[in-house]
């Protein structure tokens, strides 16, 4: 007597693998019949569900954690004794003030180059043009030239009025403790040290981060060709409320105990964090469309949906549809007119719990079986 087929998601050991972003399916099937369409002696399935035509999504939903861009630690450029500091989770914009060591200011300012020496009369540089342009921006160098690395006269004049707006020595220099160099507002996450606390240089004051919203995630690393810079995703953040936002970045690897970066992934996406996994995972980061949009608190879990790769127009079933014939590939039960049949299937993509299935017996609305779980 012929063996009968055997649900995929039964007794049958089967992988349902990711690579990229859509999956493959490894079985190991039976082979002692030629797998071709016939009737099935027993009973109708205990469920069916259509063949549905449409656009099928190799999209995954992943778990992630809302944050905040760029962190880093702001050192100290100076010994003293820490005076005050800016409070955890305030923002401080280009002139504000981020602490103070004895009792003066370290403000911010904007550029990418480090504050890594005192500006004066005659340096040249990149952290002069920077110099510059805060200046210009604040309203206290009109007339200085942005693109001109060279501290001029006009500089120090410029510096003068910035420095008597504070109410600090006119003396025309900028001291390397003065400001802190930073890519635009900068928002404090916490401190590293306690007013009161003696500073040296190089010693860690406040951590900060960018702000703007952001979303991390993990993925294990096999499943990295399911996130590319520049897709398009939906996160859902908490109180049901969804924002839309694009992968910035894939790269850098995460531990899988590093809480910094979210979950690994729930559902399709997944590697969940800690419990033991020790799969190599890729920290993901999601920029928002509109950030300023974003309210929820900090470090909030929220749940991203990868777009992935869309196929237009197929033939999809549910996966636990799919049978693994007994002469080898796969197949469905259709059912019609109260008696079931297996059909041979070719597979496609898999996404969102259907697969892509071709065919020439099959057509949209048929309805196939499945296991009643």
């Amino acid at each position: 007597m012929r063996k009968r087929a055997t649900w995929l998601l039964g007794s049958l050991a089967t992988v349902l693998a990711v690579s990229g972003g859509g999956w493959a399916v490894m079985t190991q099937p039976q082979r002692d019949a030629g797998g071709q369409e016939r009737s099935t002696v027993g009973g109708l399935p205990p469920a069916t569900a259509p063949v549905v035509r449409g656009d099928l999504s190799s999209g995954l939903q992943v778990e992630g954690t809302l944050g905040y861009a760029r962190e880093r630690k702001l050192n100290a450029a100076g010994p003293g004794v820490l005076t005050w500091t800016a409070g955890e989770g305030s923002a401080v914009e280009r002139d504000g003030k981020l602490y103070e060591v004895n009792g003066k200011a370290v403000r911010l300012m904007y550029g990418s180059t480090p504050m890594y020496r005192p500006l004066k009369a005659g340096d040249k540089g990149e952290d002069v043009k920077q110099l510059k342009r805060n200046l210009q921006a604040l309203g206290y160098g009109t007339g200085l030239d942005p693109q001109d690395g060279a501290f001029t006269a006009g500089t120090a004049t410029a510096v003068k009025r910035w420095q008597k707006a504070h109410k600090a020595a006119e003396t025309g220099e900028v001291a390397k403790e003065d400001i802190a160099f930073a890519s635009g507002p900068q928002r404090v996450r916490g401190g590293d040290a306690a007013v009161g606390d003696e500073l040296a240089p190089g010693k860690p004051v406040l951590t900060v981060t960018g702000t703007e919203r952001i979303v991390r995630f993990r993925l294990d690393a096999v499943k990295a060709g399911a996130a590319k810079a520049g897709d398009p995703v939906t996160v859902r953040l908490p109180g049901g409320t969804s924002a839309t936002g694009k992968i910035d970045s894939v790269g850098g690897a995460a531990r899988p105990d590093d809480g910094n970066g979210g979950a690994g992934g729930g559902g399709q996406g997944g590697g969940g964090a800690g419990g033991g996994d020790d799969k190599a995972r890729i920290e993901v980061v999601v920029a928002f469309d509109q950030p300023g949009t974003v309210s929820a608190p900090d470090q909030s879990p929220v749940t991203v949906g990868l777009t992935g790769e869309t196929r237009k127009g197929v033939l999809s079933v549910p996966v636990n549809a799919l049978l693994a014939l007994a002469g080898g590939g796969f197949g469905v039960q259709v059912v019609e007119d109260g008696r079931a049949r297996e059909v041979p299937v070719g597979l496609g993509m898999f996404g969102n719990g259907r697969v892509e299935v071709t065919g020439d017996a099959l057509k949209e609305g048929m309805q196939v079986g499945i296991p009643k779980l």
